[in-house]
Formats: structure tokens, C-alpha cells, sequence
């Protein structure tokens, strides 16, 4: 049962909570009682609420920006009127016929509007340069306490630039000139005025001996350059002192010895099939003859060719038939080694054979030209081999280094080979080239630093090996534990007739 309005109108039930429905006629009889009333608007505020919970939620639009220039509306969405900005009654409010008031305001307005910020904590203040008032003269600026203000004849402020207390000063760090005195300005008849320029420039106080305008541009320079030119002078003597120092701490540091690096090619190991070959060797008939030279007319028989084995001497056709290796070595890779001549085992006992103890004569044709090819007096070093009965040594005659040497795997000496060896030069040169040659001044070397014999038989190896490595200008950088590998090495280039 609902309720009938004054009019005969139902009643509309509104979903929302703040509807208030009027109070009732209270001279009119009421005609439900309080409970029906209250279960009837209980059912339908419950029948509203549950048809509109079932209503989805309304989403409001997107809200999208205006790209694009567009007239303002008088009547516009609420955007619009927050944007807009009325002016407050104190910001328009003047008396009426107030001028000054009014310029003072519109002044103040533009130069608020018209305020940016510079970089370095610049403040710079300008007023549109739409005025048309005059130009703004050159000698309208002065600077007060890091501010420029310019005016306008005859008109009101132009521009007041803030500047940074630190733009005072040039790149080179000299302060440049400031004023001491204030401007004075007066507000008259409603501009904003300025004293008279002379007046003003008659107020600054400046001081000439400070001024630092007139020095031109290259005294600048050459300035900051006699300041660079005296640090570097400064670092170049430290560079000096630090340079000595060193050099001293060089002279106290020890020395390190220099080692000498070892060759790889006279200590190449044989291969398996050179090891055999000089194993049959070896075991061969003592009789047969095992290899033969055309041209110096060696032979080795088996018997001959046991010398080699460890611990037995070396004869004197196996020293032979080796140095005679070395020369052909020589002969066929000239840049490789020195030029040489390697005498036989027999010729230093030729030359010992005469009743004074030396007899040129019994050698002489032993070097000629048509016999050997060359003349000795063209070789670099001459090695010559001594035999002492049971000891083998060498003798060298090195040209080159203008020496005479002297080994002995015993570090023995013998100064009488030294004499003989010297005569025998200078009578081979007269012979031979008819010069004249003085050797008093060469050096006469007894090696010490040499490797030393360790037994009684490798004397002969020692002194082969002496030779091959002199003439390859190598140092003798071997020892006692090498010999068994040389004296195979020697019986494998002995049996195929070439010195590697």
C-alpha cells in the first residue's frame, strides 16, 4: 500500500540517502499506521539499492590535453576556470586618479612577469622592449655592488641585471675595476627618473692605478706564458736532480752477469738412425776401411775409428780427417762461419824440426796459392794443432782480433809456441806478399776462461771442439758432461764426410 500525495500523485523513491521526504500533514488523517509505513519504505529503499548495485560503475572519461590552438569559451569545463586567474581586488585596487600608484603597479607586474634565471646564480630582470619611449644610451649603465642598471632617457626602468660576484674576475683571476659609489634615483611626477649622468660620474671614484682595460691582449699572454715558462723550468731542474739520483742508485746496484745464450745447433741430438749407423761402425772389421778423403788422402780403417769410443785417445788421422771437415764447413756456407785454415797434426812438428828450433823453409810450400786456393794472410784465424806427447792443445793465430792464443783443457802455458807462431807469420806474409807486418803489438792470450779437462784421455775432443767453435765465433760454452756426445757426434760427421 503506498502512500497518496496532496496532489494524487505517487511519490518517486530516490536511491539517495540525503533525500529528506517531508513531514506529513498534520491536520490530515494518517492512513497507514507507523508499522505498515516503516515495512513499506524499508522494502522498497531494499528493492531500489539492489536495482542499482546492478548497474555497472560509471568510469570517468580520459581526460585528453588540446593539441591544437583553440578559442577560449566563456562558459568552459572546470579545468578551464581553475586555469583562469582573476585578478584579486588588492592587485587592481587604486584610487582613482592616482598615477603614480598605477605606474608603480604596472612596473612591479612586468618586471615580476619578466624574472629568469641565468646560469652561474644569474639574476637577470628585463622589461619587454616594446617601449618606444627612446633609445638606451651607452652611458646610462653603472654597476653597484654586482648589479647593471640601465635607463632610459626620459622614461622608466629598462633593464637590472644581477650579475655573479665571481664574473669580476678575468680568466687569469685579476679582479676587474667595481664602483664605489650608489645611484641615486628620485621617483618624480610619477617616472622613475635618474640624477644627471655627470652627476652620477662625477659621484664614482676611480681609481686609474687599478685599471687594467688599457693593457692589450698580448701583454696578457706573454704573462701567463712567463708563469707557465717558470713551472716548466721548475719541473725540468726536479727532472735533472731525479736523473743524477738514479744514475747514482744505477752505480751502486750490482751488476748482473751476462749469460751467454747456448747455441742449439752444436748440441743437436743424433737421431735413432745416426746412432746405429755409428754403433755398426763400431763393431766393424778393425781391417776394413771405413771411409776415405779424396782430397787430403785420409783413410780410417776400423782400427783407427775405435779412438772414438769413450775413453780412448784420438789419433792424429781422426783430428786430421775432422779439421779437414771444418775447412770444407767453412768453404761451403762462407757467411755462416769465419774464414780459417786449420793446420794438420804434423806441421808444428815440421816447423819445430830445424837445429834453432824453427825452420820456415821445411813449411814454406805447404801454403801456397796454387795448393790451398787462398792466401793465410786473407784468413781470419789460423788454428794451429800442438801435440806433447801425451797431451793434445791448440794454438790460434787470430788475425782478426791481432792475438796470438794459447788452449789447454789443463790450463797449461807455453810461451815458446807464442814466439814461434809470431815468427812464423811475419816470414809467411814477407813470402807470400812481400809486406812487411809488425806483431810486437799483438796480444798474447793464454785462455783461461775455457772448459777444463776432467780425465786423462778427452784431451783431443777438447781441442776439435776448440776449433769448431772458434770458427763459428762462438763462445766455448761446453763442459765435461758433453764429451761422450761429441765424440759420437765427430764419428757420425767422420763417416758421412761432412762437418755440421
Amino acid at each position: 500500500m503506498a502512500v497518496v500525495t496532496s496532489n494524487g500523485k505517487r511519490r518517486q523513491h530516490w536511491p539517495s540517502a540525503n533525500y529528506h521526504f517531508p513531514s506529513p500533514n498534520s491536520k490530515r488523517p494518517r492512513v497507514s499506521t507507523m508499522s505498515q509505513n516503516h515495512a513499506q519504505s524499508l522494502l522498497s529503499s531494499t528493492s531500489i539499492i539492489s536495482r542499482i548495485s546492478k548497474y555497472p560503475e560509471t568510469k570517468p572519461p580520459l581526460h585528453r590535453e588540446v593539441h591544437a590552438p583553440c578559442r577560449p569559451r566563456k562558459f568552459d569545463s572546470p579545468a578551464f576556470n581553475r586555469s583562469f586567474h582573476y585578478p584579486r581586488k588588492e592587485e587592481i585596487s587604486y584610487d582613482k586618479g592616482n598615477v603614480l600608484s598605477k605606474n608603480y603597479q604596472r612596473a612591479k607586474n612586468s618586471a615580476l612577469a619578466s624574472i629568469r634565471f641565468g646560469e652561474k646564480g644569474k639574476e637577470v630582470i628585463e622589461v619587454d622592449a616594446d617601449s618606444s619611449k627612446g633609445m638606451v644610451s651607452e652611458d646610462s649603465s653603472v654597476e653597484e655592488d654586482g648589479r647593471e642598471h640601465k635607463w632610459q632617457e626620459g622614461g622608466d626602468l629598462v633593464v637590472t641585471e644581477v650579475k655573479d660576484l665571481d664574473a669580476n674576475k678575468d680568466m687569469h683571476g685579476v679582479p676587474q675595476q667595481q664602483s664605489t659609489s650608489s645611484v641615486v634615483s628620485e621617483l618624480t611626477n610619477g617616472d622613475l627618473n635618474v640624477v644627471n649622468a655627470e652627476k652620477m660620474l662625477d659621484t664614482l671614484s676611480l681609481t686609474p692605478e687599478h685599471d687594467l682595460s688599457s693593457v692589450q691582449a698580448y701583454k696578457k699572454l706573454l704573462d701567463a706564458l712567463g708563469q707557465r715558462n717558470d713551472t716548466l723550468e721548475r719541473l725540468k731542474a726536479e727532472i735533472q736532480v731525479n736523473e743524477k739520483r738514479m744514475s747514482t742508485f744505477e752505480l751502486l746496484r750490482p751488476k748482473k752477469e751476462l749469460v751467454e745464450e747456448v747455441p742449439l745447433e752444436p748440441f743437436i741430438p743424433l737421431t735413432k738412425e745416426e746412432e746405429v749407423e755409428v754403433a755398426h761402425a763400431f763393431s766393424a772389421d778393425r781391417k776394413k776401411i771405413l771411409v776415405s778423403h779424396e782430397k787430403s788422402g785420409i783413410e780410417i780403417s776400423g782400427e783407427k775409428f775405435q779412438c772414438l769410443r769413450p775413453g780412448a785417445w784420438l789419433n792424429d788421422e781422426v783430428i786430421n780427417m775432422y779439421l779437414e771437415l771444418l775447412k770444407e764447413r767453412e768453404r761451403r756456407e762462407p757467411l755462416k762461419f769465419l774464414n780459417c785454415h786449420f793446420f794438420n797434426t804434423f806441421f808444428y812438428k815440421k816447423l819445430i824440426s830445424g837445429k834453432n828450433g824453427y825452420d820456415f823453409k821445411s813449411v814454406r810450400r805447404w801454403t801456397s796459392q796454387k795448393k790451398l786456393g787462398y792466401g793465410l794472410h786473407e784468413c781470419d784465424k789460423i788454428f794451429v794443432p800442438i801435440h806433447k806427447e801425451i797431451h793434445w792443445c791448440l794454438a790460434v793465430i787470430n788475425k782478426k782480433d791481432k792475438k796470438f792464443q794459447y788452449l789447454d783443457s789443463l790450463r797449461g802455458t807455453d810461451a815458446r809456441v807464442m814466439k814461434i807462431l809470431a815468427s812464423y807469420i811475419v816470414d809467411e806474409v814477407k813470402d807470400k806478399t812481400g809486406k812487411d807486418i809488425d806483431v810486437s803489438s799483438w796480444k798474447k792470450e793464454f785462455v783461461e776462461d775455457l772448459p777444463e779437462q776432467q780425465n786423462g784421455y778427452d784431451c783431443g775432443v777438447f781441442m776439435i771442439k776448440y776449433a769448431d767453435f772458434y770458427s763459428r765465433n762462438l763462445g766455448l760454452c761446453f763442459n765435461q758432461e758433453h764429451m761422450s756426445y761429441f765424440r759420437r757426434r765427430t764419428a757420425k760427421e767422420i763417416l758421412r764426410l761432412k762437418a755440421n
